[in-house]
């Protein structure tokens, strides 16, 4: 008997020692919660005199180039991390493997300035993080791998962070691609040799093994298909996910699956159709137009990035709409330009104090669609 209560002791003493430091929300799973993502994370305002031409000809310019939808900025990775609790990030790439192809920013010559950037990193090789070559290029990073390793040391310094969303955005297309001016440079078109490149570079920062980055195989595990494995409820949990990364490849994201099936092998996951064999992230940037789909997808297990505004618009004029109908969709991920207010709105009517974040600034909440009664 005393030999029985003695061990009965000491696995209650162990069992308490292993659970130390462990709460209740750890047994959430990923799709359980929602955080808050900067869109375009990298983002410096536009070069001034660039951008004050660029309004001007508005009416001759194609819609998707609209400057008003350029003015906002965002403060570096680390402060957005630890001052605003951001989650998700956004990271705008261009293809450059023989490097120096945006070294000259043309836009300039517009404004009769020298196009010449005099950054060293634009020469060489590897993926760029620019907005729109030539007239929007400002960045906190000039290189992918800058903010990648700005994330990793931000990551290593907080090793029990709930994890952060990558969307890396692949450009297809810049602005010579539009206009038939043979100065400006056209993209480089997306290949199977640029997706393996891709892989390369996030593996030269995070290391071969990557240990801090959850890929599509460790959520797969024995499941023959990745969906299938989200479709039982297999993904990782706040104690398995914690102080990790996930990385979502927006755009191109058949040749980036190309030859690996279920994204076998691959570092990133991509948005996929819903119930397709590489489907665990949706992208559904509509909140109100595609409430009802989102709804839908969160209750089957899948995780959806949506935005909770766009172009400036939700700033300028105060909306909360979309912001509202983003949270209640039960999206993972929820999109903003604003977790904080834009400060132009202590100074005249044009802008709102228009931002988002949850109460008390927390760095994720359990999902509303998914609560537990």
């Amino acid at each position: 008997m005393r030999l029985l209560t003695a061990l009965s002791i000491l696995f209650f003493f162990t069992y308490s020692i292993i659970t130390s430091g462990q709460s209740s929300e750890d047994s959430l799973r990923i799709n359980e919660i929602q955080v808050i993502a900067s869109h375009n994370s990298y983002r410096k305002m536009t070069h001034k005199p660039v951008f004050q031409w660029v309004k001007f000809f508005k009416p001759l310019i194609p819609k998707q180039y609209d400057p008003l939808a350029w003015d906002y900025q965002h403060l570096l990775l680390p402060e957005q991390f630890d001052d605003y609790n951001v989650r998700g990030i956004e990271l705008d790439i261009y293809y450059d493997p023989q490097g120096g192809r945006y070294f000259k920013r043309k836009g300039n010559w517009l404004v009769f300035q020298s196009a010449k950037s005099r950054n060293p990193a634009l020469l060489k090789p590897g993926f760029k993080l620019i907005h729109i070559p030539d007239v929007d290029y400002n960045s906190h990073y000039t290189t992918f791998t800058e903010a990648l390793t700005e994330l990793k040391k931000w990551s290593d310094s907080h090793p029990r962070h709930i994890p952060v969303f990558v969307n890396v955005e692949i450009k297809n297309s810049a602005l010579g691609d539009y206009l038939p001016l043979k100065a400006l440079p056209k993209a480089i078109p997306f290949t199977p040799e640029a997706a393996d490149a891709l892989d390369a570079e996030i593996c030269s920062v995070f290391g071969e093994t990557l240990n801090q980055v959850i890929t599509p195989d460790k959520v797969r595990k024995s499941f023959p298909v990745l969906n299938d494995a989200v479709r039982a409820g297999k993904l990782p949990d706040l104690q398995e996910a914690k102080g990790k990364i996930f990385f979502i490849a927006d755009g191109s994201e058949k040749v980036y699956a190309q030859g690996h099936p279920s994204l076998s092998g691959r570092v990133m996951f991509t948005y996929a159709p819903p119930r397709s064999p590489e489907c665990v992230f949706i992208i559904a940037n509509d909140a109100k137009g595609q409430q009802d789909s989102i709804r839908q997808w969160v209750k089957e297990g899948y995780m959806v990035r949506s935005r909770c505004d766009s172009d400036t618009y939700e700033a300028r004029k105060g909306d909360v709409s979309s912001r509202d109908a983003a949270f209640a969709s039960g999206a993972q991920i929820l999109s903003t330009d604003y977790y904080k207010p834009d400060e132009r709105h202590r100074k005249g009517k044009k802008w709102s104090d228009y931002a988002v974040q949850f109460p008390e600034n927390k760095p994720f909440r359990k999902n509303p669609l998914l609560l537990k009664k």
